[in-house]
């Protein structure tokens, strides 16, 4: 019985290991677009209130960077293994998934009254960010199923 290797084994390899880590890099960057673009449309400094720990802050950043990765990886699932199109597929769905998650949050605070501002200062948790989380985290699997 002889083990070798497919000649082609390592080739495969190496272009999945480069996938990974371009998938990984737009991945982080869309990422930090939606942190920004949260940052910017919200009252504070997020990324500080973040810093210090305020819960509400917390859950709300989280909630969005889930959602986040939940817009990307469909996006690379429907790629049907094609990198280039995958990337740009991800990139596109992704700004269009952050604009959605900004403009959706900032529409039910306007509908419901809610103030978020106070809610991510709080030093404790408060119902307000929970509803914010929770439409961070619907919205992003609203638009991770509109893509397939």
């Amino acid at each position: 019985m002889t083990l070798a290797l497919d000649a082609t084994y390592f080739a495969g390899l190496g272009r999945g290991v480069g996938a990974i880590l371009l998938y990984a890099l737009l991945g982080a960057l869309l990422m930090l677009i939606g942190f920004w673009a949260i940052d910017v449309t919200t009252p504070g400094k997020l990324n500080q209130l973040v810093r210090d720990g305020k819960p509400g802050a917390v859950v709300v950043t989280s909630a969005g960077m889930v959602s986040m990765a939940f817009i990307v990886v469909i996006a690379i699932f429907t790629a049907s293994g094609l990198l280039l199109e995958g990337l740009l597929a991800s990139l596109v769905f992704g700004l269009v998934g952050i604009i959605a998650q900004v403009a959706g949050v900032r529409l039910l605070e306007w509908v419901t009254g809610i103030k978020i501002g106070p809610a991510l200062a709080a030093d404790e948790l408060l119902p307000e960010a929970w509803v914010v989380a929770a439409t961070h985290i619907a919205l992003g699997l609203i638009v991770a199923v509109a893509i397939i």
